[in-house]
C-alpha cells in the first residue's frame, strides 16, 4: 500500500476486528491517554522509512510493561494482531501493522534507567533515542559505539530488534554485541529476563540473542542491559579519492590485511557523489569515480601515525589524492554529507529500493565490477555505497521509469543470487521484515525456515506478535 491508499485499517483473514466490546476494554484496561483511536492521529503510525502505507485499527502507546502485558493477555484472548513499534525508521516494513489490529508505540517507554559507570553497564528502556543515549554516556567519558545512519532519530529498542549496526561496526560490531540482557514480554503476556550484567555468562540458553534480531516476533523489549567501553580520547579522519571503485575496494582490503583497524571505513561510488558534490568541502570530486571515509580513534599519537599510513597504503593503490580532515567540524560535514546520499537517491528516483548486502570483503570489488551488467540487462541505475571495512554494501536499485517495478524487483532478485553465490548474505543490518521475505529461501534451506517457524510457534502460537514478518 501507498500513500494513495484509503484512510481505513487492513485486516488479515483470521483475525479479530476491533469490536467495540474489545475497543472499552482495552481502553478500562490501559487507560484513556495510552489508547488512540482517532484515525488522523493514528495516520504517523502506518508508515515507515518505507514507500508502504498500512493503517491500524487503534494505536497503544504504553508508559509502562504492565500496559505491554495487558495488551498482550487481552490480544491472545480476543486473537487480534499487535504490531510492535520503535520509531518508525526500519526500512524493510518491520513495524507496520499489515494485519490490522494494534500499533504498540513504545516510544513513550525512554528513560535511561541507569549508567554505571564503575561496571560500564547502562540499563534503558526500548524508546531511548540511540543518539541521545551515546550523548548521555559520552558526558560520563564513556563510549557506546552502534551508530546506526537514523541515529537521532531512531530507538535502542528498535536497534535491538533489527540488530542494527552502522559505520562504526568494522571495529566494534552490530548492536547485538553489546546487549548483555534484556527483560521481554512474551506473546502470552509473561515476562522474562534474560542475560546478565557482566562480561561473561553462559548459564543456560541464550535468548537475549535469541531476541536481539528477531524483528518484534517473538517477544517485545521492555528494557536493554547494555555495555560501554571508555571513550575514545581521539579520533582523526581521512579521505581518498579514486579514479574506479573497484580500485577503492582494493585499497580498502590492502588497508585491512596491513593489520589497520579503522573504526569506519565508508565508500560512496560516483553516481552517490555526482548527487552531492555539491555539498563536499574540497575540491577534484570531479575527477574521482569513488571516496572513501576513513576514520581511526584512540591516542592522539598512535591514531595520527595510522592514519598517515593508511593513507600511504590508499596511494600505494592509485588514489587520486589523499586528504585528512582532522578538525570536529569538518568531519561532521562529511558524515552530513554522507547521510544525505540516501534521501538524494529516493528524491531522484520514481522507483527506489534500497538493499544492504554483506560479502566476504575479498569479494567487494568482484560485486562492484559486476554491477554495470545487471545495469544493461534491466535498464536500471545502482547507486553503490555503505561500509567497505566489513564488507556491508548499500544497493539502491532505482529506475526512472515508474512503472519499472517488476524490472526493478527482477533486478534485486538477481542482484541477491549473485550475493549468495560470493558466500555473502541478503542483510546485513535492515532485516526481512516485510520487504524481504520472498527472498529468504534463496539463503536458507527448507529444515532451517521450518525449525524458525516452529521457534515462533512456540513463544507465540496464536501468530498474535507482529504476523507477516520474516515469514508468511
Amino acid at each position: 500500500m501507498t500513500d494513495d491508499s484509503p484512510s481505513y485499517p487492513t485486516r488479515a483473514p483470521g483475525y479479530s476486528p476491533l469490536t467495540s466490546q474489545i475497543r472499552r476494554q482495552l481502553v478500562d484496561a490501559l487507560g484513556e491517554s495510552a489508547v488512540i483511536e482517532d484515525p488522523e492521529k493514528c495516520r504517523p503510525f502506518a508508515r515507515d522509512a518505507t514507500q508502504w502505507t498500512y493503517f491500524p485499527e487503534m494505536v497503544v502507546a504504553a508508559t509502562s510493561v504492565e500496559q505491554v502485558q495487558t495488551l498482550m493477555r487481552l490480544a491472545n484472548r480476543w486473537h487480534f494482531p499487535v504490531t510492535p513499534r520503535g520509531l518508525g525508521t526500519g526500512l524493510t516494513g518491520g513495524a507496520l501493522p499489515i494485519a490490522g489490529g494494534v500499533v504498540l508505540s513504545l516510544a513513550r517507554m525512554n528513560r535511561i534507567l541507569s549508567i554505571d559507570g564503575r561496571n560500564r553497564v547502562a540499563i534503558v528502556e526500548p524508546g531511548v533515542v540511540t543518539g541521545e543515549f551515546k550523548n548521555s554516556v559520552r558526558q560520563q567519558g564513556l563510549f557506546y559505539p552502534p551508530d546506526p545512519a537514523s541515529l537521532d532519530t531512531c530507538s535502542i529498542g528498535g536497534n535491538a530488534a533489527t540488530n542494527a549496526g552502522g559505520p562504526s561496526c568494522v571495529k566494534y560490531g552490530t548492536t547485538r554485541d553489546y546487549v548483555l540482557g534484556l527483560e521481554a514480554v512474551l506473546p502470552s503476556g509473561e515476562i522474562i529476563e534474560a542475560g546478565v550484567q557482566t562480561r561473561k555468562g553462559v548459564v543456560g540458553y541464550d535468548l537475549v540473542h535469541l531476541l536481539v534480531g528477531s524483528e518484534g516476533t517473538l517477544g517485545i523489549i521492555t528494557k536493554l542491559i547494555l555495555k560501554l567501553l571508555p571513550h575514545p580520547p581521539a579520533l582523526t579522519t581521512l579521505v581518498a579519492m579514486f579514479s574506479r571503485l573497484s580500485v577503492a575496494m582494493q585499497a580498502v582490503i590492502g588497508v585491512l590485511t596491513r593489520g589497520h583497524l579503522p573504526c569506519a571505513m565508508e565508500f560512496l561510488d560516483y553516481r552517490c557523489l555526482e548527487l552531492v558534490d555539491d555539498l563536499l568541502p574540497f575540491e577534484g570530486v570531479d575527477q574521482a569515480e569513488a571516496l572513501l571515509l576513513i576514520e581511526v580513534d584512540g591516542h592522539p599519537e598512535c591514531i595520527q601515525m595510522e592514519i598517515e599510513r593508511i593513507g600511504e597504503v590508499c596511494l600505494e593503490h592509485d588514489a587520486i589524492s589523499v586528504l585528512l580532515a582532522p578538525d570536529a567540524n569538518k568531519r561532521a560535514q562529511l558524515w552530513d554529507v554522507r547521510k544525505q546520499v540516501s534521501l538524494r537517491i529516493e528524491h531522484e528516483s520514481p522507483v527506489y529500493i534500497p538493499e544492504d548486502v554483506v560479502v566476504p570483503i575479498g569479494y567487494i570489488a568482484d560485486l562492484v565490477e559486476a554491477l554495470p551488467e545487471y545495469e544493461r540487462t534491466y535498464n536500471i541505475k545502482v547507486y553503490c555505497f555503505g561500509h567497505a571495512g566489513d564488507g556491508n554494501i548499500h544497493l539502491n536499485i532505482t529506475a526512472s521509469n515508474p512503472n519499472a517495478r517488476s524490472q526493478v524487483e527482477a533486478a534485486v532478485e538477481a542482484i541477491l543470487r549473485k550475493v549468495l553465490a560470493m558466500g555473502g548474505t541478503i542483510s546485513g543490518e535492515h532485516g526481512i521484515g516485510m520487504a524481504k521475505k520472498r527472498y529468504l529461501p534463496l539463503e536458507l534451506s527448507a529444515p532451517n525456515i521450518q525449525l524458525q517457524k516452529q521457534i515462533k510457534r512456540l513463544l507465540d502460537p496464536n501468530l498474535i506478535l507482529n504476523p507477516g514478518k520474516i515469514f508468511d
